[in-house]
């Protein structure tokens, strides 16, 4: 084979440390944005963003040449960094350790970025913990509970 022909989307999950609500109107839009551009800076286009105050999904295309722990890093960290200078509400803004990582069949694109859009009505329904839970069920990862809180 003479060329290397790579589509993965990718689905990740993100909270922010010890869950604080700092994901708020109006900074909400503008850090789903911002994002969005680191993503597109280590060419793995963002298709969705969005979540709820405490957490974040991104629906992304990894590129071939970005291992997934390298995208998730930068993500964090530029993110993090850029957040606190929003505003001095956001000093303390940290994203917690860890995250999920989920493969997307193409044919269920369509489902997923609708998902994302709809992450505070999905709320009312099922907290953080049970949707995350639900994932990892779903996705059949092994998982201490104890261990996914802390």
């Amino acid at each position: 084979m003479g060329q290397s022909l790579v589509k993965n989307y990718i689905h990740l999950i993100f909270v922010t440390k010890y869950r604080a609500p700092f994901i708020q109107p109006p900074f909400e839009e503008e850090i789903y944005a911002y994002l969005c551009s680191l993503c597109k800076d280590l060419t793995c286009p963002a298709i969705s963003i969005g979540g709820d105050s405490d957490h974040v999904h991104i629906l992304c295309m990894l590129s071939q040449k970005i291992p997934l722990m390298k995208l998730v890093e930068y993500v964090k960290s530029k993110s993090s960094k850029w957040i606190k200078t929003k505003d001095a509400s956001l000093q303390d803004f940290y994203w917690q350790d860890g995250y999920g990582a989920f493969s997307v069949n193409p044919s269920e694109i369509e489902k997923v970025i609708s998902y994302i859009s709809n992450q505070k009505i999905h709320h009312q329904k099922i907290s953080f913990q049970g949707e995350y839970i639900a994932f990892l069920k779903k996705y059949d990862v092994k998982y201490n509970e104890r261990d996914l809180w802390s």
